[in-house]
């Protein structure tokens, strides 16, 4: 397989989960359904807009899916659609290499 095409295949996982708050979101959303309220105290640091910004990018990309639960006041809730349960196993390999990166990184000193 030619280098641009791997490349270009790299450069369209970065987009659809690169950033920080998209791949936290992802790791949240492995053990189940969360509430946004939920996310938000998971996820500190992240502002409303943010989430609310990163879960529709998300959505838009059919790597989550949102359910409104038509009741006072509104519930929605957010899970992994079945494209995004293959990123569990890609996630656990880049928090693998992370791990080694930082161990390597401590021995240097």
């Amino acid at each position: 397989m030619p280098k641009k095409n791997v490349a270009c295949a790299v450069e369209t996982a970065i987009e659809i989960i690169g950033g920080r708050w998209k791949v936290l979101i992802l790791q949240e959303l492995f053990s189940g359904t969360k509430r946004f309220s939920e996310l938000h105290r998971a996820l500190a640091g992240v502002s409303h807009r943010t989430l609310t910004q990163q879960l529709r990018e998300l959505e838009s990309h059919g790597i989550i899916k949102r359910k409104i639960h038509r009741q006072v006041p509104p519930k929605v809730e957010y899970s992994l659609t079945p494209i995004g349960e293959t990123l569990r196993p890609v996630i656990g390999v880049m928090h693998d290499w992370a791990e080694k990166y930082s161990q390597a990184r401590l021995r240097k000193r």
